[in-house]
């Protein structure tokens, strides 16, 4: 083996320029799928983090039929108390959670006593929502003095449009008016603690208030909760925790749902989009290694029949010549192979280090393109298997030549 490597080697540089040229081809769609796969992967990663981190959770659990009616907030599809120590339990006896937390969501009327303006609420605990959601304390405006008690009774995180859209100042008193299940109208006065930054933009209306006053003006006896958000140890479990949360908590008289944050975000169509944007880079890496390596093994069998006649008339039998050209395709894929790898990761290397700042909506968002090993180990395994396929046939084509037409081939 060692000598077909060394003889594949040599006959690939006896044309110097032919082989640099395919080779640097070969290497340039390896450097395309490691750096756009670099910047698409880590572009998907901060947006999840953020979307998960800042407001959705990981995953979210609902009674039955509330995500279908979820754009109108209904408050008679609550988890019973049972439900909710039932759930609870689960989350608690589970290692791969790291913290929930139980929120009233909710429509509401927020007016400052000369205009009136919708809001979408969530009742929370501020302890339990910056556990499950650390990145929230990011997307308010001003100075936390605790951040585990980010929101007090009595006070309101309120978007930053409906600040500017009804002339609101942090300290002021707005009036809040909601329906309860029941169709009672109720409302009370509380103090804009802090300006809250939406996630995309200035479209959203979701403000934050204490669960004990979301139970208050809903005329709650006790905190009906309406969804819980999950946050995970390590984000890869998902899968494995949302299945073993369905199974464990479905029930044929009164189910509980598990959503991930895909089922609950539009995001998760984004990175869709760009997993498969991946998956055509490495398809133009498989065209490109196929296309480049057919052609110039079949251009070196075509320019080396006498050769081949030669070394078949004596003796070499034809599984040995049909190495020899595999070997070679195979050493052209290695070499373009590892030039590739150390551009690409040269240049991941280089845009870390530069920093790529960009904004998304009224994020601003710092990439630090990296590409998991498991990445890496595909393409070279891509490139591999692609130019022993497209040798294959150059080399059989060698290998079948009869050593007297080989010969007398002029």
């Amino acid at each position: 083996m060692g000598n077909l490597l060394k003889i594949s080697i040599r006959n690939l540089f006896r044309y110097k320029r032919r082989t640099v040229l395919t080779s640097s081809l070969i290497a340039f769609g390896v450097v395309l799928v490691i750096v756009f796969g670099g910047l698409a992967i880590s572009f998907k990663t901060q947006m999840i983090g953020i979307l998960t981190n800042s407001s959705l959770g990981d995953l979210q659990i609902h009674k039955k039929g509330y995500v279908e009616s979820i754009d109108n907030l209904p408050l008679n599809i609550t988890l019973s108390t049972t439900e909710l120590k039932t759930v609870e339990q689960k989350l608690k006896s589970m290692s791969e959670v790291s913290a929930y937390s139980p929120r009233i969501k909710f429509g509401a009327m927020i007016s400052n006593y000369a205009q009136t303006s919708n809001i979408r609420l969530s009742g929370i605990t501020p302890e339990n929502e910056i556990a499950t959601c650390p990145d929230l304390i990011k997307r308010i405006k001003g100075t936390v003095s605790d951040p585990l008690h980010f929101i007090q009774p009595g006070e309101i995180l309120v978007p930053e449009n409906l600040m500017k859209g009804l002339s609101l100042h942090v300290g002021d008193e707005i009036v809040l008016i909601a329906t309860n299940k029941e169709g009672s109208v109720n409302g009370i006065t509380v103090r804009i603690a802090a300006i809250l930054e939406n996630v995309f933009g200035p479209s959203g209306k979701d403000g934050y208030i204490h669960i004990k006053d979301a139970a208050t003006l809903l005329r709650m006896d006790q905190p009906e909760i309406v969804e819980i958000a999950v946050h995970l140890k390590n984000f890869g479990q998902l899968k494995n925790v949302s299945d073993d949360l369905k199974q464990q908590l479905s029930s044929p008289i009164s189910p509980a749902e598990v959503h991930t944050w895909e089922q609950l975000s539009a995001f998760a169509s984004i990175a869709r989009i760009v997993d498969l944007l991946i998956i055509v880079v490495k398809f133009i890496l498989i065209s490109i290694v196929l296309v480049s390596i057919l052609n110039i093994m079949t251009m070196s069998v075509y320019e080396r029949i006498s050769e081949i006649g030669t070394i078949a008339a004596i003796g070499t039998p034809p599984s040995r010549i049909l190495a020899l050209f595999l070997v070679e395709g195979f050493s052209m894929g290695l070499l373009s192979t590892v030039a590739g790898t150390v551009i690409g990761l040269g240049i991941l290397w280089l845009m870390n280090f530069i920093k790529i700042n960009f904004s998304f909506g009224e994020m601003n968002i710092s990439l630090a393109p990296r590409i998991p090993a498991s990445e890496i180990v595909w393409v070279v395994f891509i490139v591999m298997l692609v130019s022993v396929f497209a040798s294959a046939q150059p080399a059989y084509k060698a290998s079948k030549m009869e050593p007297v037409d080989a010969l007398g081939h002029v």
